[in-house]
Parts: C-alpha cells; sequence; structure tokens
C-alpha cells in the first residue's frame, strides 16, 4: 500500500513538444498550454501521444502547420502583457499607481455611500485573494502601495469633496444661476440642502449640481412648499432674499402646488378613502392576514399577492396603492370578510374606490413627467395647463356616461353608477380645476414669446421683439449654420450654443431666466433620500456638512485626481499592514 501511496510522477516540458502547438502554461511551469485555444492543462497531459491527439481532434486544420509557425505563436503569446508579468513589475517604482488606485477606490466608495472602513476590511483582503489564488503571486509588494485604511479613505474623500467644491466656485464665479432649496429632518437635526443650475462652461451645458448641505441650528429656519416662513411678508425667506438680490424671482415647487390639488376631496369621497386606507392597514398590519390574503391572491392568480401601504409623504403613493387595491379588490373582499364594517365599507365604496384609482393613475403619471434633470419652466407649464385642460375633458365625458378615460371605472357596469355618483365625480373635477387655476396662475400668466421657441418661423413684424433686439434678430433668421443647429438640436440646445450666445447675446439673456429656473425641487428631495441611505444605523455620526461622502455621492463633477496626486509624496506602506480603527464621525 505504501508504494501504490507513493508520489505522483511530475512530468517535465520538452521543447520537442512546440511541433504539436504546446508550450509551458504562464503561471504554472508543469503545465502545458494550447497556443491555439490557449488552454491550460493538468500535468497528466504533458505526453506527446496526449499533445498529438489535441491537435488532430481539436485543431485538425493546423495539424499539417510547421514548427515555424508555432515558433510565431508563442513569440506573439510572449510578447503581450499579461496580469501576471504586470503585478511582477518593481514594486518601488508603482507607488504613484498606487496611490491614483487609492483615490479611484474611495471615490468608488463614496459614490456607492459605503462605510470608509470598507477599504480594509472587505477590498484589500479580496485583492490579496485574487493575487495569491488566481494569479498565484506573493501579495505584498502590490498590497503596500495601496493605502485604503479607514482614516486614509476619509481623508481621499474630503480631498476630493474640496477639490469638487472649488471647482463648482470658480465655474459659478459671474454666471447667472438657479438655486433649489428645501430643509428635512434627520433625527433630531434640522438639514438644508441646495442644488444650484447653471451653464457649464467645462461641460457647455446647462447642469443642476449639488452646492450644499447645512444643519440648522436653533435660531435658524427655513421652510418651504409655501410655508409663510418660505414666503411670509416680513421675515419669510423669499422676501429677506429679495432684500439682498432685488431682481431675484422665486417659484413655489410645483410639484408640491399639483399634490395640494390632488388632496381635494369631497366629503364622500374622502370618507371613501378613509374606508380603504383602513382595509389596507387591516390586512398589512396583522402577519396572519397578510400572509392569508398572499394565498387568497395566488389562488384566484393574481398577478400580485400584496397590498401597498398609503404613505402621504411620499407624494405618489396615493395612487399607486389604490391602483393595487383595485386590481385586488376581489381577494380583500373575501379576506376583509371577517370584519363586516369593512367589507360592507368597501363593496359601499366600489365605485368611488375605481373613480379614484383612476384619477390619482393620472395625477402621477403628471407627476413623474414634472420630475427628473433639465426640466424647465417652460416644460414644466406645458405639462400642467394640458392636465388642467384633461380634467375639464373628463369631466365633460363623464357627463357623457364616456368612460374611456378611466380605465377602472370602465370595468363596473354602468347600471351599477348612478347618477349620484356621477355628479360626486364631476364635481369634484369641477373643483380640481377651479382649484388649479388659483394655484398655477403665474404660471399661466407667464408669457413666453413665440420667437423664442420657433425663431425661424416668425415674421419679424408680428414678432414681439424690443426694438433694440429687432436687428440682432434678422441677422440670426438668415444665419444658415444657426438655422441647421436649431433644427438639429432644437430650442434649448440651439439658445445656449455658444457660438449663438456670442454672436446673438441679447437674445440669449431674454431666454436665459426660462432656461435656468427650477420648477421643483425634486433634485433636492432625491438628495435627501441619498442622504438617508448614507446615515445609517451604524454611520449616524457622520457630518454630512463637515465630511465629502454626500458631495461625491451627489455631483456630477470628476474631482482632479491628478493634481491631488502631485500635491502628494507617495509613502508605501510597510510590508506589514497596521490595521487603523479609528471611529467614523
Amino acid at each position: 500500500m505504501a508504494a501504490v501511496a507513493a508520489k505522483k510522477k511530475c512530468r517535465q516540458y520538452s521543447q520537442k513538444y512546440l511541433q504539436y502547438g504546446f508550450i509551458t502554461a504562464l503561471t504554472n511551469e508543469t503545465m502545458p498550454l494550447c497556443l491555439l485555444c490557449e488552454k491550460t492543462f493538468s500535468n497528466d497531459a504533458m505526453k506527446p501521444s496526449k499533445m498529438k491527439d489535441h491537435l488532430e481532434r481539436v485543431h485538425s486544420d493546423k495539424k499539417n502547420k510547421d514548427l515555424d509557425y508555432f515558433k510565431t505563436l508563442k513569440e506573439e503569446l510572449m510578447g503581450r502583457s499579461n496580469i501576471k508579468t504586470f503585478f511582477k513589475a518593481p514594486a518601488s517604482g508603482d507607488t504613484e499607481g498606487g496611490l491614483k488606485a487609492s483615490y479611484n477606490i474611495s471615490l468608488m466608495i463614496a459614490k456607492k455611500g459605503k462605510a470608509h472602513n470598507v477599504g480594509e476590511e472587505i477590498i484589500i483582503p479580496a485583492i490579496k485573494e485574487v493575487i495569491e489564488t488566481v494569479i498565484k503571486i506573493d501579495s505584498n509588494s502590490v498590497l503596500k502601495n495601496l493605502p485604503l485604511s479607514n482614516s486614509t479613505v476619509q481623508r481621499r474623500i474630503d480631498e476630493m469633496a474640496d477639490n469638487v467644491e472649488k471647482t463648482l466656485a470658480s465655474e459659478l464665479q459671474d454666471r447667472k444661476l438657479s438655486l433649489q432649496l428645501d430643509e428635512s429632518t434627520f433625527g433630531t437635526t434640522n438639514l438644508l440642502m441646495a442644488y444650484v443650475r447653471y451653464y457649464s462652461r467645462s461641460q457647455k451645458n446647462i447642469i443642476d449640481e449639488f452646492l450644499f448641505a447645512k444643519y440648522l441650528t436653533a435660531d435658524e429656519k427655513v421652510a418651504t412648499d409655501g410655508a409663510p416662513a418660505m414666503v411670509g411678508r416680513y421675515r419669510g425667506f423669499a422676501n429677506l432674499l429679495k432684500k439682498k438680490v432685488p431682481d431675484v424671482r422665486t417659484v413655489h415647487c410645483v410639484l408640491h402646488r399639483q399634490h395640494l390639488v390632488a388632496k381635494e376631496l369631497s366629503g364622500e369621497l374622502h370618507d371613501a378613502l378613509k374606508v380603504c386606507i383602513r382595509a389596507i392597514n387591516k390586512i398589512k398590519a396583522h402577519p396572519l392576514n397578510s400572509r392569508l390574503f398572499a394565498l387568497l391572491c395566488e389562488e384566484n392568480d393574481d398577478v400580485f399577492n400584496q397590498l401597498l401601504l398609503h404613505t402621504d409623504v411620499r407624494w405618489l403613493s396615493r395612487g399607486h396603492s389604490l391602483q393595487r387595491l383595485v386590481d385586488l379588490y376581489n381577494a380583500a373582499v373575501q379576506i376583509a370578510d371577517v370584519d363586516s364594517s369593512i367589507c360592507e365599507g368597501l363593496e359601499k365604496c366600489k365605485n368611488a374606490l375605481f373613480y379614484l384609482a383612476d384619477l390619482y393613475s393620472k395625477f402621477d403619471e403628471t407627476h413623474k413627467r414634472l420630475q427628473g434633470k433639465d426640466i424647465t419652466i417652460i416644460q414644466a407649464r406645458t405639462i400642467l395647463l394640458g392636465f388642467q385642460g384633461k380634467l375639464n375633458l373628463f369631466r365633460t365625458s363623464l357627463a357623457r356616461r364616456d368612460f374611456q378615460y378611466f380605465s377602472n371605472l370602465k370595468e363596473i357596469p354602468s347600471e351599477k353608477i348612478s347618477d349620484g355618483d356621477l355628479e360626486t365625480y364631476m364635481t369634484h373635477l369641477e373643483n380640481l380645476i377651479e382649484d388649479f387655476k388659483v394655484r398655477f396662475d403665474d404660471l399661466a400668466k407667464m408669457k413666453v414669446p413665440e420667437w423664442i421657441l420657433t425663431p425661424f418661423d416668425v415674421e419679424i413684424e408680428s414678432a414681439d421683439i424690443p426694438v433694440h433686439m429687432k436687428e440682432e434678430f434678422i441677422d440670426m433668421t438668415v444665419d444658415l449654420e444657426a438655422s441647421a443647429l436649431f433644427r438639429r438640436k432644437g430650442f434649448r440646445e440651439f439658445w445656449i450654443n455658444e457660438n449663438n450666445v456670442a454672436k446673438y447675446p441679447q437674445l440669449c439673456a431674454v431666454i436665459e431666466p426660462f432656461l435656468l429656473g427650477f420648477p421643483s425641487i425634486c433634485m433636492v428631495e432625491a438628495g435627501f433620500s441619498h442622504a438617508n441611505a448614507v446615515l445609517t444605523k451604524k454611520r449616524n455620526r457622520l457630518s454630512l456638512e463637515e465630511r465629502g461622502d454626500l458631495r461625491l455621492k451627489l455631483t456630477n463633477l470628476q474631482p482632479k485626481i491628478s493634481a491631488l496626486i502631485e500635491a502628494h509624496q507617495a509613502h508605501p506602506s510597510t510590508v506589514k499592514r497596521e490595521k487603523v480603527c479609528s471611529t467614523e464621525n
């Protein structure tokens, strides 16, 4: 048995094997590598018979090639740069590369909103495992030039955030801009966040960029959404800002105004909404009810098996919650049968539920169109006034018992929808239209000159153009290059084009407020969501105001890492890495 268990013989490579297209593997000289398919085989394949069989069976079209052919393939393969030869480079000359990698990895950590210690606790061990397991070389020569300790990552993030802030400050010098402000509560503190929209010379485009995040002290207060502290006559933020900047223009967030319109409900519809929310809470709040409801939905072959909770803070949740209840209405009525009051309430308010689900889904569609980057005041005005006109269309169609714009209500037999129900819905729509007119009166009265949207289709005699700009406008209308740019890019890119700004500065100055103005605070609201993701339970002491994590996560600007590297003298760490366990602020 001892003889059988003797150590297995290791076959050695011979130069004669090159005639079969085999050389030694780059990572292990005891294993053969086929030059044709570049596959590595075990040491058992280090036999002329097996190599020849592989050549004739797998590469039959190359079996008659001479030795010079395989020598050429060998030279080409050995001439390639591979990961092993890369890591075999002298480590002492790669400290600058390690420093650059340290900055880039720290930037990735900040972009993902991760804790600073993931560098030394996850990334360094992962790199070590790859180098030693896959490449099979010593990892110390690489890791000692890659500083990723907790304090190092924190310092890198702060340096890059400071660099981005200086870049932003330099770009904002002598530039017209638009601010987007809002505050939110995080634990026991209030965070004021601001975004800025401006024309970036470096990117040659109008961009939305994170400006700052500041914790408010006890004697500081900023509110939004039309609250007195925002638009108050004496101490409101907008009024105080106008004292410093007399020409500033303020806009109340159109998303919040639309949400206030959507909250307008008659007593009957409000009662129906409360019944629906109570039914959803009854099912969702009890684990047993939730599990039974899921099983019931599966038996009914429903697409979904869970209801959605309604949260008044999340403006889109009402439409989603009601629509899900409509989709699972039969299952909801069956499981609510254990509570007769809820079951009777759902059956009684079925028509109102289906109507509200249809209406709020249309509100949600409009709401989504108003969100995102690059939405201008002109686009917001078009969307909102168009929706106001649609409300009138919906009311007229209901008066004719035409439910083509109400897909859920259309599923109910017409005879089960009484004239009293229709009167309630039409009255509700009339109230919404009137509320729309009041809340969006400023957008309705906002005049957008026709020559801004269609500059090459307007007659100079009929165009509402100031006298001192008419000569400049005539020059632009006969500019073939400008005309081609407008047809190809559209009015937004046309008016911010540097050549057009230089040639027609007066005309471009008129359009600038329409392009720079923020119609909503959606960017700040998204920023608060990112801030909440960064401030996890284990990182709740991180200062978003002092540290650069939030800026790097939200910014569109790239830090100048090469400049930061030049300001540093790379210091390679010792072979034995010292673990730094500093607590994050």
